[in-house]
């Protein structure tokens, strides 16, 4: 199988706070980020979020605030679900 990956994944393991317009908040931990997006573990990802949704989302446990940022559901694992980070032009 070819990886036609345009951005290297780097391993990270971090708690990040995804909030959701129907669901509301959920804690989940980071499996790997590359530039465009991240990888993140959810039980049964497929019954809380679609291919397309907007969902917004932010790294806890760090010394001050991070940014809150858009991203976007595009890919299910058993593991987890993919988002990729929407750029703001």
């Amino acid at each position: 199988m070819d990886n036609k990956r345009d951005h290297k994944r780097t391993p990270l393991k971090v708690q990040l706070r995804i909030d959701h317009p129907l669901h509301g908040q959920m804690l989940v931990t980071t499996r790997d980020i590359s530039e465009s997006g991240v990888f993140v573990v959810i039980d049964d990802a497929q019954k809380l979020l679609q291919i397309g949704e907007v969902v917004s989302g932010q790294v806890q446990g760090l010394p001050i605030p991070a940014p809150v940022v858009q991203m976007q559901v595009v890919r299910f694992e058993p593991s987890g679900v993919a988002l990729i980070f929407q750029r703001e032009d």
